[in-house]
């Protein structure tokens, strides 16, 4: 991150006057109010970041991360101030697709969108006021900002099953029996899982904190920043293998009664702690002296913006970051459920019918008041396994209360995920991409397909859901959409009954698709 971002020592000499020193400190009045103003207009954004570092420990190194970018600021400060102010237009170009961006992600209900959003106006304020030269001398404490934006549970599965296959595999090589379920393996004397909080993303982030200022304050030269950067990339990552593989020795050897209570979680803090001072340690023996400070020489001629230019930047600016949250206030994304039961039915399809006396094997988490269908299905000409349908359906959508959500258990409590692809399935009306998903439960399986339905598009892409209804809601269309999950039950020994939920769609989803048509506005 640091890489290229501390050139302030080679300033051009034409950016730094003598004269004019009230000018310059009015221009960094004027800067602090823009920055506040900021603050204030997109305050709700900037508050849901605070709310998840208070409820996560993954991300409450963003407590630590605003003050201190504002220290390394205001370590610049008496350079700052003895810039000549040069307002950008670009400054206000890029507020502009920020602003853009921030709208779309508001409207779609993206908030790790709006929040990079927001926190990129803050740069973009600086340049539109400052200028360039402003921007290069706090091109750092600008750019740690940015991580302090909650971000980073899309690494949690592959974080999860490197550190199961690293801890299984070291196991293996010390001689110790095992036997891997997803993340979930067994040892003689006991089971253990790789859950979240053991997946190393909070040692991970916290590492790449620390990494990112300790090169950018000890190290000069872009190749030891780099190195610097990929050590604390890397090194959390393995160093979180061993922990785990520790921990489950400990358990081990100790017949389960070391490391499987409160204690597991403090020593892997505490090795976490050794790793990283060993790191910062050796990364300390390369440490490079700080460059010698350039004095700028002084060029008369040179040409000063003027506060009269720092005003109409000032201005432009404002009244340019207000226009997203006045645009965004005009939307209704009341998303009350109707005044009368909201009741869901569908005819049989076609060859298969409807197992009443059949609970279903699953019960998806959703969000929110949807309307929802549920039923078990089994085809009229075998005795296979049955299939179960469940279909959630949203006249209107808002923040949490709409098709694609952030859920702490996502499969519920009882399953848990073994493997998550695209699957292309061939039907008669052309192909269709299901998010195929593979839930275990001890030898039991269960084969899931996921489709949405948004803007009168099924489609299997997050991305494109979110798109859609941002659209939606910006043009005054409908905003409804649907989930339509498909599942079947299996032994780990079978094969997965992927043709039989294929004969199912294949009959399914056009009663789906004309049932879902008729409800304009609400069923």
């Amino acid at each position: 991150m640091s890489l290229l971002l501390d050139q302030a020592a080679r300033l051009p000499d034409t950016a730094v006057l003598p004269h004019g020193e009230h000018r310059r400190h009015a221009a960094l009045a004027a800067l602090l109010l823009a920055l506040a103003a900021v603050v204030l207009l997109y305050h709700a954004t900037f508050w849901s970041m605070v709310e998840l570092w208070s409820r996560s420990q993954t991300f409450a190194h963003g407590f630590l991360i605003v003050p201190i970018s504002c220290w390394l600021a205001w370590r610049q400060c008496s350079r700052l101030a003895a810039l000549a102010p040069q307002p950008s237009r670009q400054g206000l170009l890029l507020l502009g697709a920020l602003g853009l961006a921030w709208l779309l992600a508001d409207a779609a209900n993206v908030p790790v969108v709006e929040q990079y959003a927001a926190t990129a106006m803050l740069p973009a304020c600086v340049l539109a006021i400052l200028g360039w030269s402003a921007v290069r001398l706090l091109a750092f404490p600008l750019a740690y900002l940015f991580l302090a934006v909650p971000f980073g549970e899309v690494f949690l599965e592959p974080l999860i099953d490197f550190t199961a296959a690293f801890t299984v595999t070291a196991l293996q090589w010390t001689g110790v029996p095992v036997f891997r379920d997803g993340s979930h393996f067994s040892l003689p004397t006991g089971n253990w899982s790789v859950v979240e909080a053991c997946s190393g993303l909070r040692y991970l982030i916290a590492a790449l904190a620390l990494g990112a200022l300790y090169a950018h304050v000890h190290f000069h030269s872009m190749g030891r920043r780099l190195a610097v950067m990929v050590a604390a990339l890397l090194v959390p990552i393995v160093a979180n293998g061993v922990r785990a593989y520790l921990i489950v020795m400990l358990g081990h050897l100790s017949n389960m009664r070391l490391a499987v209570g409160v204690d597991h979680l403090i020593y892997g803090w505490l090795f976490f702690g050794v790793v990283v001072l060993l790191l910062f340690w050796l990364a300390a023996r390369w440490r490079e002296l700080p460059p010698p400070r350039i004095v700028p020489s002084v060029y008369p001629g040179a040409g000063t913006a003027g506060m009269r230019a720092v005003i109409r930047a000032s201005v432009a600016f404002l009244l340019l970051a207000s226009l997203w949250p006045a645009l965004a206030s005009h939307r209704h994304d009341d998303a009350a459920a109707p005044g009368y039961p909201v009741v869901l039915a569908l005819p049989d399809p076609p060859a298969w019918r409807r197992l009443h006396d059949v609970a279903l094997a699953w019960q998806a988490p959703y969000a929110g008041a949807p309307a929802r269908f549920a039923a078990t299905y089994a085809h009229q000409g075998d005795d296979g396994a049955p299939v179960g349908l469940q279909l959630h359906w949203y006249a209107r959508q808002a923040r949490d209360a709409e098709l694609l959500t952030h859920q702490a258990l996502p499969y519920g409590a009882r399953w848990m995920p073994l493997a998550q692809r695209v699957q292309h399935v061939s039907l008669a009306g052309g192909a269709l991409d299901v998010r195929e998903s593979v839930l275990g439960h001890g030898g039991e399986r269960l084969l899931v397909w996921r489709v949405y339905r948004q803007g009168g598009i099924i489609t299997a892409r997050p991305v494109l859901v979110k798109l859609l209804l941002a659209q939606a809601k910006l043009l005054g269309m409908r905003q409804d959409g649907a989930d339509i999950i498909v599942f079947a039950a299996y032994d780990e020994l079978a094969p997965p009954p992927r043709m039989r939920l294929q004969a199912f769609v294949q009959a399914a989803l056009p009663v789906i698709e004309q049932r879902l048509q008729e409800l304009p506005y609400g069923p």
